[in-house]
């Protein structure tokens, strides 16, 4: 876990990479959670028998949105903020899937900061976060997360 003293000094680690998260593992049941929440019950996610049939990853995948909805508590995990007022995910200027997390695999994020900007009563920051699998050749998402802390 990276400590970070002072939303002032993250303007001196703008550029580098400071944390990684610990793996967590990606199962069926929280896909189908996601599946559950987000109304997508597309069978390359949920329908395990089909996907040894069908799919070219002989298994059920996550889904991608899954992964990106993974990034605030996978970013929580490997850096400790001050504490502030609120913290406001703000939203996210690109995001990309590579490779797709199949059931079962580990992922963890790799964090860059990669900006920081003073605004009104506040910062906000630019993470580019990778999320790599453990067993994974590329990254399975790549995204410029946008966070606000005020106060």
């Amino acid at each position: 876990m990276r400590q970070i003293a002072s939303l002032a000094g993250l303007k001196d680690l703008v550029g580098q990479e400071l944390a990684v998260s610990d793996w967590l593992q990606i199962t069926q049941e929280r896909i189908n959670q996601f599946a559950q929440a987000s109304s997508d019950h597309q069978w390359i996610h949920i329908d395990a028998e089909r996907c040894r049939r069908e799919s070219p990853y002989g298994m059920p995948v996550a889904h991608g949105f899954l992964t990106l909805s993974l990034l605030p508590m996978l970013l929580s995990t490997a850096v400790a903020f001050p504490p502030c007022k609120l913290a406001v995910n703000y939203g996210l200027n690109r995001v990309r899937f590579p490779a797709p997390v199949l059931v079962g695999q580990q992922i963890r994020g790799r964090m860059l900061l990669q900006a920081l900007e003073e605004i009104d009563g506040g910062v906000q920051m630019v993470w580019e976060v990778t999320v790599e699998a453990e067993s994974g050749d590329k990254p399975v998402c790549v995204a410029e997360l946008l966070l606000r802390h005020y106060g």
